[in-house]
């Protein structure tokens, strides 16, 4: 459906609604976060479902969310409410979602089969409760106003509360599951995950209640689903970005998720607890702790899992750089252009993962210093990437007068999924080709040497891949500001 606006209000946003605009990304990233980071975890070493099994159920019910997204997009488009389009999906899918997820990570005795069964079935209808949240979501971005300036803040806020879900997310899920199953991960999993259900349904109600939509389009100003698909593959920007965004959450799926097997079985436990000594991380827990029974309250329970707590602080550090980053992102892009920065800080943060392969188990120190430098130039492409979707939809503007831009961002999810269901399975395929066995106690070498692989090599390449498909990639500095010209002249 074309996007041409009979209302372009650009009335400045009131901090109340950008904020509760960005609850609905915190609250979706709680639960996006953990099923790019710890679902492998959680099926092979939590409910004990077998890796090979594993990969089925992240790979096929992960796509089959993927070839959801540009459906509910369509449907997100005709949708007509006195609510709007968009926003009503985020009430109607609020409850749903905090239910399938508490569902997702409840672990009941079937036999292995059993299991297997359920394990797919809520994998599947979360993926597409998901896409029924959170597209609709991303669309309201769109139209909550239509003043680039305050759609920019508007973004700025949405990138502060995804950064905050998935600090909570990579830093502290695994401590709260400890805390709050006392020791069992079968039971901290379901605990933590139904107080996040909890905080992120209200959310999204919160989310619902604050936000309007203020740019309505012409009923008359519609196009067929023919005409936008074949405008689609037409436009050369927007294939290559959608094989970039595959790319990309390949890697960042497959990273993510082995790190804590990586922690758990390749690194050294006594000289990663000598670490977290060195670097005075025990005794600002003890600091913590002293400061809170002094004023009567109980102490912090930090895990005493050697490896948990250091994913956790590595996930971190990777994390506060990324903020870094992020900031310079913008200055960069307008200075030299969105593609060149993004490849450059790509290419760079890809260099950091390869080194990986050639770190020692007792390295735990350049480790951390890796995966900070890895963390800053990875968080400058963080917000070019949705930029340079956002000028693929300007590109088609430009070149068949028509704007179709929901459907354009549905199909960089579908990307953005494909690459999760990719990446995410094959964190559990990689285990089973090199024979990991979540009950022995210690791995053999082979297995060792795969999660080392997968970690660097293997986790490398989507990035390597993605930076070369972008030398193809034709919107360069000089063509922004060719299109951003040309459509100001025909927009009037």
């Amino acid at each position: 459906m074309n996007e041409t606006a009979i209302n372009t209000a650009t009335e400045k946003l009131s901090a109340v609604e950008k904020v509760g605009y960005s609850l609905g990304d915190l609250a979706a990233n709680l639960i996006f976060q953990t099923f790019v980071t710890f679902i492998a975890f959680f099926y092979t070493d939590v409910y004990k479902i077998p890796a090979e099994t594993a990969t089925f159920i992240i790979f096929t019910g992960g796509m089959i969310g993927a070839f959801f997204s540009p459906i509910m997009g369509m449907i997100a488009d005709r949708t007509s409410t006195r609510w709007g389009r968009y926003r009503p999906w985020i009430l109607w899918t609020a409850i749903p979602f905090g239910v399938l997820t508490i569902l997702a990570f409840s672990t009941p005795d079937f036999d292995p089969q059993g299991k297997a069964i359920y394990a797919f079935i809520t994998y599947v209808l979360l993926v597409m409760i998901y896409s029924a949240n959170n597209l609709p979501y991303s669309a309201l971005s769109g139209v909550i106003t239509g003043s680039m300036a305050e759609r920019n803040s508007v973004s700025s806020y949405r990138f502060v509360a995804v950064m905050i879900a998935q600090f909570i997310i990579q830093v502290l899920l695994l401590p709260l599951v400890l805390i709050l199953g006392d020791g069992d991960k079968a039971t901290g999993f379901e605990n933590t995950m139904m107080i996040f259900s909890i905080i992120g349904t209200v959310f999204f109600i919160i989310s619902f209640i604050t936000t309007k939509e203020r740019v309505i389009t012409k009923p008359e100003q519609k196009s067929s689903v023919t005409q936008d698909i074949v405008d689609l593959f037409k436009n050369k920007p927007w294939v290559i970005m959608l094989a970039v965004t595959t790319l990309l959450f390949i890697t960042l799926a497959l990273k993510g998720g082995m790190y804590i097997y990586y922690f758990q079985n390749y690194v050294s436990e006594a000289h990663l607890a000598q670490f977290q000594f060195d670097i005075g991380f025990n005794g600002m827990i003890a600091g913590l702790n002293n400061s809170l029974t002094n004023i009567g309250f109980s102490t912090f329970q930090w895990p005493e899992d050697i490896a948990i707590s250091g994913n956790s602080i590595f996930n971190a550090c990777g994390i506060i750089f990324m903020l870094f980053g992020i900031a310079l992102s913008k200055p960069l892009a307008d200075k030299f252009g969105k593609r060149d920065v993004f490849t450059s800080a790509l290419f760079v943060s890809t260099l950091f993962i390869l080194l990986f392969y050639f770190y020692d188990p007792e390295s735990i120190g350049i480790m951390f210093s890796s995966q900070i430098a890895h963390g800053f130039f990875y968080g400058i492409t963080i917000p070019i990437l949705w930029a340079m979707i956002a000028d693929v939809a300007d590109y088609s503007e430009w070149k068949n007068n028509r704007r179709a831009t929901a459907i354009i961002f549905s199909a960089m999810l579908f990307g953005l999924k494909s690459g999760l269901a990719i990446g995410g399975s094959m964190v559990a395929a990689i285990l089973a080709s090199y024979n990991y066995d979540a009950n022995l106690v210690s791995q053999t070498p082979d297995t060792i040497q795969g999660i080392k692989f997968a970690v660097s090599i293997f986790a490398a390449m989507p990035f390597l891949m993605a930076c070369l498909s972008l030398s193809f990639y034709e919107i360069d500095k000089a063509m922004e500001v060719e299109i951003e010209s040309d459509l100001r002249d025909s927009r009037g």
